[in-house]
C-alpha cells in the first residue's frame, strides 16, 4: 500500500477527485444560498455579491486545511506505529461521510415540498461591513467535513501532494459558489436551483465512497 508507484498513480485521480468533490461541497444550499438572500437584502450589486462568494470560499477552504493539516499529524503519528493504516483510515472516513450525504440526501429528497428558500422575508438590512463579515464567519468557522478524509490520502504524497489537493480544494470551492450565487443572483429558479443542489449532494456521497474504494484498493 506504500509503494512509491503506486502511490504516485493515485495522485491526479486524488486532485482531480478532490476537485469534484469540492465543487459538489460548494453546491449545497448552505453554501451559496446565504449570499444570494443577504446579496439581495443589502442591495448588493452582482459583482460585490459574487466577490463576497469567493472570498468566503477561499476562506472556507483555509479552516478546512487547518483542520486538515491537524488531521494529517495526527495520522502520520499513528502511521508511525502502525504503518501502512493510513490509507485504510482516509478510505473508512470517506465511505463514512459518503454514507452520511447518501442518506441525508435521501432524507431531504423525501421530506422537500414544504422548504421555501427562495422566499425574501423583508426586513431593515444591517450594515454592508457587518453582512460582509457574517458571512466570512459563516464559512471560516464550518470547515468542509467532507474534505478533511482526502487530506489523509494526500498526506502519502508529502507536502507536494497537500498543496495540489488545496488548491483542488480551492479551485472547485470557488467555482461552485460563484457559479450558483450568479445563477440565482442574475434571476434563476432558488427552487430549482436548491433541487439540483440536493441531488447534487447524493453524486457527492457516491462520488466519496468511489473514492474511498480507489484509496483503499489503488487502481485496477
Amino acid at each position: 500500500m506504500t509503494d512509491p508507484a503506486a502511490a504516485e498513480s493515485l495522485l491526479a485521480p486524488l486532485i482531480w477527485g478532490g476537485f469534484v468533490a469540492a465543487f459538489l461541497h460548494a453546491a449545497l444550499p448552505t453554501h451559496w444560498l446565504p449570499f444570494v438572500l443577504v446579496g439581495r437584502a443589502q442591495g448588493w450589486r452582482a459583482r460585490m455579491t459574487l466577490g463576497a462568494a469567493a472570498l468566503a470560499g477561499m476562506v472556507h477552504v483555509i479552516s478546512t486545511a487547518i483542520v486538515g493539516g491537524l488531521i494529517v499529524m495526527a495520522g502520520l503519528a499513528l502511521e508511525e506505529r502502525l504503518a501502512g493504516i493510513l490509507p485504510w483510515i482516509a478510505a473508512a472516513m470517506m465511505f463514512a461521510f459518503g454514507g452520511y450525504y447518501l442518506v441525508r440526501a435521501f432524507r431531504t429528497r423525501a421530506s422537500s415540498g414544504r422548504d421555501e428558500p427562495g422566499r425574501d422575508t423583508p426586513g431593515r438590512a444591517v450594515s454592508d461591513r457587518a453582512a460582509f463579515l457574517g458571512l466570512m464567519a459563516l464559512l471560516a468557522l464550518s470547515p468542509g467535513e467532507v474534505l478533511l478524509p482526502l487530506y489523509l490520502s494526500g498526506a502519502q504524497h508529502g507536502l507536494y501532494g497537500l498543496i495540489l489537493l488545496t488548491l483542488a480544494f480551492a479551485g472547485g470551492t470557488i467555482l461552485g459558489m460563484v457559479l450558483l450565487t450568479g445563477a440565482a443572483f442574475m434571476g434563476a429558479s432558488l427552487l430549482r436551483l436548491e433541487r439540483l443542489a440536493r441531488f447534487e449532494g447524493a453524486i457527492l456521497g457516491a462520488a466519496l465512497i468511489i473514492l474511498g474504494l480507489l484509496v483503499a484498493f489503488g487502481p485496477l
